[in-house]
């Protein structure tokens, strides 16, 4: 059977024929009046659909899962809703290239997706799946700090909890990107299954903006462990604070900015339980807390229901703090401490004018605080927010990237 070509197939062909062979009329030709030619060609696309789901995935993200994106053309139709029939509204794009469930899909739930969209010309696609989400139990959350808006000291890592040993280290530290408006290189190192931290070689420049852009979702981190998490984090470096403890000498000077600010007498930990020397970064500021030497293994030795102006240094229990039932002489003279940093102090913090008052006032979390001349070895690196103890290249090493 003889089949005719479509008439704008022929015309296609018509004009690629002569840009091939760089048609022209020979000598002596006149050329066809315009309104002569063909009819110009009318290309069509089939609309193409993208949805955030293939038919039949498991693990589906609730927050993404349903989305629909068209390129050329524009959604006519969508019906999302879950396998026993109750409908999930959503509501198109202005431009109707884009469908969104309007809230979170519900975990663990089987859905049927249908979307039809058209081109100009009339021409539709049709597109079905069915997925379902990620249950519950199945997800992976990471705590971090600092905290979105806040403004922190140069020490202050970004650091990750996360509340499932991650086994694909690789694929969830490259969906964290951490950048400083100061372009200082910043790098993600782990310790141990669930802890990632990331910060530059150096202290961050003092003033400078860090980004936290976490891009979670969807990320599997091991079996049974999918991130749903997806937002960005950004907060400010202020001014540069770095204050240095010398056990020996029971002084620690504050330095702000380059500049020395301020030297305080202080007392340190006793020979029986020193004070761990290096870069330690503060962590948390209490106006009171309790200690009781039972928590840190000191037990009956303590138990002090209100420490005053109270700034933590380890996990391990390190602070640096008030003490107002010391005696005068001790600070600057003599280490009487179960292992922190005490400033003289009144009971209940009131007093402006006392030391630890003035060295709270005047710290971030995020500061430094190095001690040196101590008994006791160099503090690890993880215990607390305290990276910065450890070698820049073996810093690199612990990274999955």
């Amino acid at each position: 059977m003889h089949r005719t070509r479509p008439a704008s197939a022929l015309a296609v062909l018509s004009i690629s024929a002569c840009l091939l062979a760089g048609c022209s009329n020979g000598p002596g030709e006149a050329s066809a009046p315009a309104e002569a030619s063909p009819a110009a060609a009318r290309v069509t696309v089939t609309p193409r659909i993208h949805l955030n789901a293939v038919d039949g995935q498991r693990h589906v993200s609730v927050g993404r899962g349903g989305r629909v994106t068209v390129r050329a053309g524009t959604i006519t139709k969508v019906s999302l809703a879950t396998a026993d029939g109750r409908a999930v509204r959503g509501e198109s794009s202005p431009d109707k290239r884009t469908w969104a469930p309007d809230a979170p899909l519900a975990h663990d739930t089987a859905y049927r997706l249908t979307v039809v969209a058209a081109n100009g010309d009339g021409r539709e696609e049709t597109k079905r799946i069915a997925f379902t989400t990620l249950a519950g139990t199945d997800r992976f959350t990471g705590t971090f700090t600092p905290d979105n808006g806040s403004t922190v000291g140069v020490g202050m890592p970004v650091s990750f909890t996360f509340d499932k040993a991650i086994t694909d280290k690789k694929a969830v530290e490259s969906a964290i990107e951490v950048t400083s408006s100061s372009g200082q290189p910043v790098v993600g190192h782990w310790f141990g299954a669930q802890r990632l931290d990331f910060r530059p070689k150096q202290y961050w420049k003092a003033h400078s903006t860090v980004t936290a852009r976490i891009r979670l979702d969807g990320v599997k981190g091991a079996e049974g462990a999918y991130g749903e998490q997806d937002r960005t984090v950004r907060f400010t470096v202020g001014r540069s604070q770095v204050s240095t403890v010398d056990a020996a000498a029971h002084r620690m000077t504050v330095v702000q900015d380059g500049k020395a600010l301020k030297t305080l007498p202080i007392t340190a930990g006793a020979k029986n339980s020193p004070t761990w020397n290096g870069r330690m970064v503060i962590s948390e500021k209490l106006i009171t807390t309790r200690m009781d030497g039972a928590t840190v293994g000191f037990a009956g030795q303590y138990d002090i229901p209100d420490v005053p102006h109270a700034m933590r240094l380890s996990t391990s229990g390190t602070f640096i703090h008030g003490n107002y039932w010391g005696e005068d002489s001790v600070f600057g003279r003599s280490n009487i401490s179960h292992g922190c940093v005490g400033l003289n102090d009144a009971q209940g913090g009131s007093d402006p004018d006392q030391d630890a008052a003035w060295f709270y006032n005047h710290s971030l979390v995020g500061d430094v605080v190095v001690v040196q001349n101590s008994n006791d070895r160099t503090i690890a690196p993880d215990n607390g927010l305290n990276g910065w103890n450890m070698p820049w290249k073996q810093w690199k090493a612990g990274s999955a990237r």
